[in-house]
């Protein structure tokens, strides 16, 4: 008997998403409520399990549909014996998939889900784990084939270690001579020898269907620009002090709470700190009215395989550090597995995205609606500065503040901004709460 895969509910709002890619194939083993298939979303992606042991016998949609919930997109045959009776509509599925394995690549190739590098806010280690037992996507496949790599020597960034398009890149570029399958075993591989790129140096191009993340982030990113009036202030912080708690601290911390002293802690604690004696910064427009909050639900830029997500840290002004760094923590390497809910990416009043972490010197952050406001955090780096008359080295980082001059005035935007300035400076301020 054939059981019917479905697409599950995917929230409040969310009627459709799009199958990101197939966690198993025709004729593979499926254990009951085991992962079958990604689903994304506007915000995150979901995983399909099987709703009962089986076979897999046929995949009625394919990745990059868009499918709706409720819809059905696969059968899975109970009982052991369908191993050797699946369906005509396999077979002839899994020879078309060997005839196009056959064939070379086009520059215009089937739309494929790219992934792109984890590890915003560098919370979480990826796990280990082999990735050479497991389906590769199809851009995944093509790069391995391309750079001549064998899949199984690759570490896997995904989730359950699965292989990304950029784990195959890094490795061609870190290690050239590592993971790359022998010459000769290549020579007689007929999908390595056919796939490989011709010699000509002709240019290349690649079309990928951009994901629904990533549609949803233009979409907003570009409202928000035709709706608020935005200004970025800038200031430059002494990040000596906070450096120097940290270094003293670091080892007692995490042997206490068992997650490691971060800086995002500080900025967190000197952002609702700031929020509470700059309320419009923490405000709102809702039509004709102005909303301000007596709470701050900070909303932190993580990475994602398919993107940046922005999980939300609620009633952040009453929590210690070890709870933000232990909650900032979790998200990051829930986001890494794509286990983020929905619930926890929804509202936020204020926004701390750390582009340093990719080496980022200054940037005009965009805000996220309907929040007013958002803190963008650089790179620290060791710059000449003035104290008392002398000229010192110091470790600095600039600040950005985007805003919405409708709600925000610039006297107020430069106010929080030397604030939080302030805090980090002398972080004792965040203890007497000055």
């Amino acid at each position: 008997m054939a059981t019917d895969v479905i697409v599950p509910t995917l929230g409040e709002s969310i009627t459709e998403a799009t199958l990101g890619q197939w966690l198993k194939q025709p004729g593979e083993a499926v254990k009951a409520d085991e992962p079958i298939a990604s689903l994304e979303t506007d915000k995150v992606a979901v995983e399909v399990n099987a709703p009962t042991a089986g076979v897999l016998a046929e995949l009625v949609a394919s990745e990059g549909d868009t499918v709706a919930v409720g819809a059905v997109i696969a059968r899975i045959q109970e009982g052991a014996a369908a191993q050797t009776s699946a369906t005509p509509a396999v077979e002839n599925r899994t020879a078309v998939g060997q005839a196009e394995a056959a064939q070379p690549p086009e520059p215009a190739a089937a739309p494929a889900v790219e992934a792109t590098p984890a590890g915003y806010g560098n919370h979480g280690e990826a796990e280990e784990g082999g990735s050479g037992s497991q389906a590769l996507s199809p851009s995944v496949r093509r790069a391995v084939l391309e750079h001549g790599l064998e899949a199984s020597k690759i570490k896997g960034t995904g989730k359950d270690g699965r292989l990304t398009k950029e784990d195959v890149l890094l490795a061609a570029q870190s290690a050239p001579a590592q993971g790359r399958a022998p010459a000769a075993a290549a020579s007689t591989s007929p999908a390595a020898s056919v796939s490989a790129p011709a010699a000509s140096g002709g240019r290349k191009e690649e079309r990928v269907r951009m994901s629904r993340l990533r549609q949803t982030v233009a979409k907003r990113l570009k409202e928000a620009q035709n709706t608020a009036a935005m200004l970025t202030t800038f200031n430059d912080v002494d990040m000596s002090e906070v450096i120097a708690a940290r270094a003293k601290y670091k080892d007692l911390f995490e042997k206490k709470h068992g997650v490691r002293l971060g800086f995002m802690g500080f900025f967190v604690k000197a952002a609702c700190q700031a929020l509470r004696d700059i309320p419009a910064v923490n405000g709102s427009i809702e039509g004709d009215e102005i909303v301000y909050h007596d709470y701050a639900d900070i909303s932190v830029a993580v990475s994602a395989p398919n993107g940046l997500v922005v999980p939300v840290i609620r009633d952040a002004q009453d929590l210690s550090v070890a709870t933000i760094e232990k909650t900032i923590g979790d998200f990051g390497k829930r986001a890494k597995d794509g286990t983020l809910k929905m619930d926890e990416m929804k509202g936020g009043t204020f926004t701390i995205s750390n582009g340093g972490v990719f080496g980022s010197l200054m940037s005009t952050p965009i805000i996220n609606p309907p929040q007013s406001a958002v803190l963008g955090l650089h790179r620290i780096e060791e710059r000449p500065v003035v104290r008392d008359g002398q000229v010192v080295v110091r470790p600095m980082m600039y600040l950005a503040l985007s805003y919405d001059h409708r709600l925000i005035d610039g006297r107020e935007a430069v106010t929080f901004l030397v604030a939080l300035k302030n805090a980090i400076e002398d972080p004792t301020r965040l203890l007497i709460d000055l």
